[in-house]
């Protein structure tokens, strides 16, 4: 098991990118059993469940409050209509959504941070600025510091 800041952040981004591409699939073809489909998931990962713990918090999170946060996104996705925003995009938002407004030992900032580096590397050039101007609106709403934990 990493230890340390650095090992904790790397094995988070490990988890995010486990659960973006875990809620991408879902979002085009939800499971039937989802507890199978995670298991069947993350044997095929290159580390063991334990090592992606954060990701499943998220895909869980993002599941459980699915509602609340695609309504979030239909609010400040202004201009755009909900079923054309790329799969990809979504679930980068879904989980960044989660996090800054479930997980308040995670600095909003640090949440919106990661999801642009997640939407460079496995979405296109225009998916930055569209995600970080969702996650701002949100940001701003949120009545906390965003770049500190709580």
């Amino acid at each position: 098991m990493n230890h340390g800041k650095k090992g904790i952040f790397a094995q988070r981004r490990d988890g995010r990118v486990a659960a973006m591409q875990f809620l991408y699939a879902w979002s085009l073809n939800a499971p039937a059993n989802l507890a199978q489909d995670l298991h069947v998931f993350f044997q095929s990962q290159q580390n063991p469940r334990e090592h992606y713990a954060f990701g499943e918090e998220l895909i869980n999170g993002v599941i459980e409050n699915l509602g609340e946060i695609d309504a979030r996104i239909k609010e400040f996705a202004h201009n755009w209509e909900f079923d054309r925003i790329a799969r990809i995009d979504l679930a980068i938002l879904r989980m960044a959504i989660f996090e800054m407004t479930h997980r308040k030992d995670i600095p909003p900032i640090v949440s919106i941070n990661e999801a642009i580096d997640l939407s460079k590397q496995f979405s296109t050039h225009d998916s930055k600025r569209f995600i970080n101007g969702i996650l701002d609106r949100l940001k701003d709403q949120l009545g906390r510091d965003a770049r500190k934990a709580e």
